[in-house]
């Protein structure tokens, strides 16, 4: 789980954004100013801030010329000029995502920012099966569980967005890439043999006509 401070000033936004955040798993903080989260980086660590550029008192910009400590920086902005992302980018930001954005696309750049910064989550546990991500490694109570590398793969994609709904186009996507040219049955075949070898048939929730969820929830 990682520590993230969120800096957005539409509320709606600002909420979703935390709201997600928490689902899959991290620990956010919201902030609607630039000086409130020029304070919040003064009061607290933090492994990642997803800041606007267009807040009031201090621009994202000033927050991040001003901001003490090397905390990642993912700028998200309705400012799309090429000279915008340049100078957010010549700032040190790690990434910068465009407004409107899907959810799943942000979750993404957060994670591999975590995972560039060595900040992300390193383990997972659920009904007596571990998963460390860093040795590719899954036990079921102390057993080792035998995972194919596309089955790793997919079981990685579900922990990294669990409580929510991937679509078996997106899985696709994430675990199999753009160049896959097989059938979405691929996901299900998949999914099946997870189920089985981690005894996992109530926590790999099945959406109906559209995917599958991986639930930590009750």
């Amino acid at each position: 789980m990682a520590k993230l401070l969120v800096a957005e000033d539409e509320t709606k936004i600002n909420d979703l954004i935390c709201r997600n955040l928490r689902l899959v798993g991290h620990s956010p903080d919201a902030v609607f100013d630039g000086k409130e989260a020029l304070d919040a980086l003064a009061r607290q660590e933090y492994d990642l801030l997803l800041l606007d550029v267009m807040l009031p008192f201090y621009s994202g910009f000033e927050v991040m010329q001003q901001m003490d400590g090397d905390c990642p920086v993912i700028f998200v902005t309705a400012k799309d000029s090429l000279s915008s992302r340049l100078e957010g980018l010549g700032l040190g930001a790690d990434d910068y995502i465009m407004k409107p954005f899907e959810i799943l696309e942000l979750l993404a750049r957060v994670e591999a920012v975590l995972r560039r910064t060595h900040k992300q989550q390193k383990a997972f546990s659920l009904c007596g099966v571990c998963v460390s991500l860093d040795e590719r490694r899954v036990s079921r109570e102390g057993e080792d569980i035998l995972l194919t590398p596309k089955e790793f793969e997919l079981l990685e994609t579900l922990i990294i967005n669990r409580n929510l709904a991937l679509s078996r186009d997106r899985l696709l996507e994430l675990v199999w890439g753009y160049e896959f040219e097989g059938e979405n049955r691929t996901v299900d075949v998949h999914i099946q043999r997870l189920r089985k070898k981690l005894h996992w048939e109530e926590q790999i929730k099945t959406v109906y006509k559209m995917g599958y969820r991986l639930s930590t929830e009750g």
